[in-house]
């Protein structure tokens, strides 16, 4: 028997009024809603494979998730098809056909994330679901200093969630930046091969600290290497980040 060809999805989606990406009992998460949609296009039931798990209230421009359909329908169908079906805060942005052991979890290669911070005096309704805001002043040239020590090949025990379920949590990251934009907002960009629980908005929680001057910028690398998660700083707020982008070897 032929094996079958793997279908690849690109979805965006606002996270602000779900649980996350992952099936879970306690609400509607976004691969319930993208599984009941596609089961419905298909004709039967149909279970995906999400690049991340995206946590409740967190975003993504580019999250990915494959399925093996017993039949593949037109790719444009898997596009207009399904956002005819989806809410108006999913979307599917493409489609693509993978070979047959393909999987959007197992075979990234990487990912990009973003976190958004606007520097404001009072707070602002209409960023609050895709930004932390921050009222006092932020040493961007103490974060920019700190940041070099987060890039590379580490143990990232003090920066994962409590609950943190990884086999391992020695995770490289290539690159760590930090975007000064216009009217006060400011970017951070983190590029890994993966990433443990919450390890993003932690990283930033601690960045965040060292602008605020509670922490030095030199105390970062201290933290990492004490590989203790009550060492570093707090947890970032999830609804300014946004899974960016997934990488992977290039298709046949």
């Amino acid at each position: 028997m032929q094996a079958r060809p793997v279908v690849l999805l690109t979805l965006e989606y606002d996270g602000t009024d779900y649980v996350g990406w992952q099936i879970q009992r306690n609400g509607t998460s976004i691969q319930a809603v993208l599984e009941a949609a596609l089961s419905e296009l298909q004709g039967e039931s149909v279970r995906v494979s999400g690049a991340g798990r995206t946590d409740s209230g967190v975003h993504a421009l580019g999250q990915r998730a494959s399925f093996i359909p017993s039949r593949v329908l037109p790719l444009r169908a898997y596009v207009a098809g399904l956002n005819g079906l989806l809410p108006p805060d999913i979307a599917v942005r493409a489609a693509e056909l993978r070979p047959p052991g393909f999987d959007a979890r197992r075979s990234a290669r990487g990912k990009l994330y973003r976190y958004r911070i606007v520097r404001i005096a009072q707070r602002a309704p209409l960023s609050a679901r895709y930004s932390w805001q921050i009222f006092p002043k932020l040493d961007l040239e103490a974060m920019r200093e700190a940041a070099p020590a987060l890039v590379g090949r580490h143990d990232f025990s003090a920066f994962r969630a409590a609950n943190c379920q990884a086999l391992t949590t020695v995770r490289e990251v290539r690159r760590l930046d930090i975007h000064a934009l216009e009217a006060g907002e400011l970017c951070i960009e983190v590029e890994a091969t993966a990433f443990l629980k919450h390890m993003v908005r932690n990283l930033v929680g601690t960045l965040v600290e060292v602008g605020l001057g509670k922490r030095s910028p030199a105390s970062v690398a201290v933290t990492l290497a004490g590989l203790d998660r009550t060492r570093a700083g707090r947890t970032a707020p999830p609804q300014g980040l946004t899974l960016v982008s997934v990488h992977y070897p290039p298709a046949d």
